[in-house]
């Protein structure tokens, strides 16, 4: 059963991740949402629950816009890391 809240996408844009204080990598997303995004990632050391900075573009047509993020860790697999990320407003109510 599905229990997301919002309906992903498939992506096709590089999310550059950024762990405070550790590395920085350029990865691919597979598919993103309002609240979320799953990138391909190998040995990032990341795990559940970590805070990361994500910065990303997305292309609506004649505009790019540019998105910075914080996220969570929710899981990490074989396959990828899923984020779920801080809304817009709770960023700058916080």
């Amino acid at each position: 059963m599905e229990r997301r809240l919002h309906t992903r996408h498939r992506a096709r844009t590089i999310v550059f991740v950024s762990v405070p204080g550790g590395c920085r990598r350029l990865c691919k997303a597979v598919n993103l949402s309002a609240t979320g995004v799953f990138i391909e990632t190998t040995d990032l050391g990341l795990r559940k629950g970590q805070q990361v900075v994500l910065s990303f573009a997305i292309n609506l047509g004649t505009i790019t816009k540019l998105h910075r993020r914080t996220a969570i860790v929710a899981h990490v697999s074989r396959g990828g890391t899923g984020l779920l990320m801080e809304s817009f407003n709770a960023a700058r109510t916080g």
